[in-house]
């Protein structure tokens, strides 16, 4: 029997990624049910990371005008014991994206919590490289810019085995609590990512505003991990619900 169509696919490409250590007890209310934190060498993390979404494809067909946007997420990380082992997963806090038709369609197939606010980005280059110096997201909310910007050098390079950029990137499933409690899952496939530390790293954010005012105090200190992934193509499938007893 073929594997079913993903539902999405696309590349995800200038992946921005800051990183930052929190409590656990701030993440502890927004876990989905069946899921539970996942750590890294006892330090629970979330990431800010900005990145471009291109060649947006559901089920096959381009959108006119929904193929390339930006997108900017606040999320951490979680797992699930499956027949295969554990699942790891990243679970979204906040995704912010530049189209009302693109926020409804996350909402509605995956439950995720997605907006739709002003956005742009810049990627500037350095004579004679391929891969950029300094990428930069920006979102307008509640009339305030906000930006986050990374700045790398060097070539990319494959991720150490065992680091917490491997914990960051390796993640192939996602999980969002849907209304009444349920927990929806969606897998997304793609290689591994080759990425670059940061030089340099920069987030101006209305952190209360626009994440809640629990986070402010983690994502207003230095990043534990800053870098720059390539990205790939991406596949994701539709979302489906945990029956009641994976939940538990």
């Amino acid at each position: 029997m073929n594997a079913p169509s993903p539902f999405l696919t696309a590349e995800w490409r200038h992946l921005a990624m800051l990183t930052f250590e929190i409590d656990p007890k701030v993440l502890s209310p927004l876990v989905p049910a069946g899921t539970e934190l996942d750590a890294w060498q006892g330090r629970t993390f979330v990431s800010v990371v900005g990145f471009l979404f291109l060649d947006t494809r559901v089920f096959g067909a381009a959108i006119p005008g929904h193929r390339d946007f930006e997108e900017v997420n606040l999320r951490f990380y979680v797992r699930r014991m499956a027949s295969e082992g554990w699942r790891r997963a990243v679970v979204f806090v906040k995704e912010i994206v530049p189209r009302m038709a693109i926020a409804w369609t996350a909402r509605t197939f995956f439950g995720e919590n997605y907006v739709a606010v002003p956005m742009r980005h810049r990627i500037e280059h350095e004579t004679g490289r391929a891969e950029p110096r300094t990428v930069s997201y920006s979102w307008w909310f509640r009339g305030r810019e906000n930006r986050m910007e990374l700045s790398a050098d060097g070539n990319a390079g494959e991720v150490a085995a065992g680091s917490d950029v491997e914990f960051i990137t390796e993640h192939y499933w996602g999980y969002a609590r849907r209304r009444g409690g349920r927990t929806t899952e969606y897998r997304v496939e793609h290689p591994r990512w080759r990425v670059r530390a940061a030089t340099s790293t920069h987030l101006d954010c209305d952190v209360a505003a626009v994440y809640g005012k629990q986070f402010v105090e983690f994502l207003k200190a230095p990043p534990a991990s800053a870098f720059l992934a390539e990205g790939s193509k991406v596949a994701v499938s539709r979302g489906t619900s945990l029956r009641r007893r994976e939940e538990r």
